[in-house]
């Protein structure tokens, strides 16, 4: 299996990690980071109208960033991850600690988690990574 990331408030930490394994350049074809909506709609093809219904931090955006990037990259499984890491930010709404976590596959699989996680920056951009990696294995698992 090939992988590609597409990260907005992990700022690269899942690809860091996915990296960090000997080897890894077998399979991780690359990642972006797209923090800015416009990053996000020039890269990876979010929809505009979709930042503007629902925003950056939401199921779809989470959904389509993990699309792009998967045709971006032409890989066999993409992950994505867009949310709000802290400390600021946050509304009733969409608390800190919100994640979506995407995945999409080349068999058209698309999974998308959400997930509030407590701590600070560094603790609930470490706990959106977690998910991302084992939303992969799963997805891997189950294709």
């Amino acid at each position: 299996w090939t992988i590609a990331t597409a990260e907005s408030c992990t700022g690269g930490l899942i690809a860091h990690r996915l990296t960090n394994i000997a080897g890894s350049s077998a399979y991780v074809i690359g990642g972006v980071i797209t923090y800015a909506n416009a990053a996000k709609m020039s890269l990876l093809k979010v929809r505009e109208e979709t930042l503007a219904r629902v925003g950056a931090v939401s199921e779809q955006t989470a959904r389509e960033m993990a699309q792009g990037a998967l045709k971006l990259f032409g890989v066999d499984l993409a992950l994505s991850v867009t949310g709000i890491a802290g400390p600021g930010g946050g509304t009733p709404e969409k608390p800190v600690g919100l994640a979506y976590i995407g995945a999409a596959t080349r068999s058209g699989r698309v999974q998308v988690i959400r997930q509030v996680s407590p701590g600070d920056r560094e603790a609930i951009k470490a706990a959106s990574a977690d998910t991302a990696l084992r939303l992969a294995l799963t997805m891997i698992a189950e294709d």
